[in-house]
């Protein structure tokens, strides 16, 4: 609100028409005035439009002008509320100030200037208390602004954040987890194991003879024979497992809760999936076949992860050095306490 440039409105209220017209004029220049000859008319006047002061006698037909003020007061605190009087008693200045809670009391005969500063005085308050109102409002709207916005960037923030993670735990060429993320889950499955016993299988897979299709297809065929892989391997394990690519051909299988009679259903399972299967790349059918080792803690077993990490590289190694295309599944035994 420009203070400088707001008119205040006043509504004056008398039953004497003469003074009414005299008010008007005396205070037209500078308020917007309009004018009420009872306080039945003063309400009818508040029913169509907001006032910024009533400027009221005390003596009106039907009611008395400190029963109309009081009743501005409860019905339009807003309003600045002016009593003009002839005789205004003690008592009456008592109940002006403390029912009615006038802003001012104006005895008659006023003079002009006398009355158009305190009209000034009261407008400056109405207009510097409406200012910092606005003022207020307009600091609460650009707090919700920025709590707003710096909630959408929390938002944004924390997706990048998700994203980030996932990137780091994602391996880009296959889209499986990759070595980090593996490793957390194993670690995962053996805090759990020590507070539920059960038994768990680590399978490491390895591509047999893949540095031949990096020779006849080179890098882009080996990288489209990969993610072919990994897709075989996703549809064969099963829900409760945990399947990443951890070095350039080799793959891990974490499955909780599996036993070595389970370990070795799910290692064929695997291996016959992958058997059966072909690619083609431009234009060439490639089939593969794949190695496995399988390390299995029954659940009275306290494992680590590099415990069973190497149990399950050892059966890889004999898998490879028996032929490739077959898993070998052991049983973890911890070492003899001396």
């Amino acid at each position: 609100m420009n203070v400088t440039r707001y008119r205040c409105s006043v509504l004056v209220v008398d039953d004497e028409p003469n003074i009414l017209a005299l008010l008007a004029a005396q205070l037209g220049d500078e308020f917007e005035v309009v004018t009420a000859c009872s306080a039945e008319q003063a309400r009818a006047l508040f029913a169509q439009r907001s006032v910024d002061i009533v400027l009221s006698d005390l003596q009106l037909p039907g009611e008395s002008g400190l029963s109309l003020l009081d009743w501005v007061r409860r019905t339009a605190p807003r309003t600045a509320r002016i009593l003009m009087s002839g005789t205004v008693r003690l008592e009456d200045a008592t109940d002006a100030i403390n029912q009615s809670q006038v802003h001012r009391i104006v005895l008659k005969p006023w003079r002009r200037e006398d009355l158009l500063q305190t009209l000034r005085a009261v407008s400056r308050t109405l207009l510097l208390e409406r200012s910092h109102e606005q003022l207020l409002d307009e600091l609460r709207r650009l707090n919700m602004e920025l709590e707003q916005r710096v909630a959408d960037r929390t938002r944004e923030l924390e997706a990048a954040l998700a994203k980030l993670q996932e990137v780091a735990l994602t391996d880009s060429l296959t889209g499986l987890a990759n070595l980090r993320s593996v490793e957390m889950t194993v670690e995962k499955e053996v805090r759990r194991r020590m507070r539920n016993p059960s038994p768990i299988a680590l399978a490491m897979i390895d591509a047999d003879h893949f540095k031949n299709i990096n020779t006849r297809y080179l890098h882009t065929g080996g990288n489209h024979v990969l993610v072919w892989l990994a897709g075989v391997l996703r549809n064969s394990v099963r829900a409760s497992d945990s399947l990443a690519r951890v070095g350039g051909e080799e793959f891990l299988v974490v499955a909780p809760d599996t036993d070595a009679g389970g370990a070795a259903v799910l290692a064929e399972r695997l291996r016959s999936a992958v058997d059966a299967a072909a690619t083609q790349y431009d234009g060439h059918p490639i089939r593969m076949t794949i190695s496995l080792g399988v390390a299995v803690a029954d659940a009275a077993t306290v494992v680590s992860y590099p415990q069973l990490f190497k149990c399950a590289a050892e059966a890889l190694k004999e898998a490879k050095d028996s032929g490739r295309n077959r898993a070998v599944v052991r049983q973890y035994d911890p070492p003899a306490v001396a």
